[in-house]
């Protein structure tokens, strides 16, 4: 697996496999992502990385042209 270079919300940055779940992407870089179902259905998961929306339990790590990726927390009026 190759590795790409994640900023996170919290200013830090940190070097990921590709591949890898984010929800453990994120518990290894210090990251605490909110959690809900688990199974993808509720939303509480989501986060934005490159600007897209995603549901962290049921993704991964995607790979980058640029080689990094950016991840912000995203917001929900009805969470």
């Amino acid at each position: 697996m190759s590795s790409i270079t994640v900023h996170w919300p919290d200013g830090h940055t940190s070097h990921e496999s590709i591949g890898t779940d984010w929800l453990q992407t994120a518990a290894d870089a210090g990251v605490a992502i909110p959690t809900g179902c688990l199974g993808g259905s509720c939303g509480a998961c989501e986060i934005e990385v490159n600007g897209k929306v995603v549901r962290a339990c049921i993704s991964t790590v995607p790979p980058s042209k640029s080689g990094q990726l950016t991840v912000e927390f995203a917001t929900d009026p009805y969470w």
